[in-house]
């Protein structure tokens, strides 16, 4: 993969905090920025997907009134802790 540089601005407070960390941690302060930095892109990606996944099945629900109980989904999970291999409740 290839790297680019960018610059970031951070206060000095932080940026001692971080100097502080790398070295406790033995890594240089600018391998912690792309680690942070990539967490939160996957974390937000991640958010987002699941964000309009919602919206999808909530339009669904709209448009075909199916819905899957809270009752129904305890008790199916219930199985599957207990060990069965069950598929999973149809919408009612």
């Amino acid at each position: 993969m290839a790297l680019i540089t960018t610059s970031l601005k951070l206060d000095a407070d932080v940026k001692e905090r971080l100097n502080k960390l790398a070295g406790d941690k033995r890594r240089s302060a600018n391998w912690l920025m792309g680690e942070a930095i990539r967490e939160f892109v996957d974390r937000e990606e991640q958010r987002a997907a699941f964000n309009k996944l919602t919206v999808e099945r909530w339009e669904d629900y709209e448009t075909t009134g199916k819905y899957i109980s809270g009752e129904a989904m305890d008790t199916w999970m219930a199985r599957l802790e207990a060990g069965e291999d069950v598929p999973p409740p149809e919408p009612e």
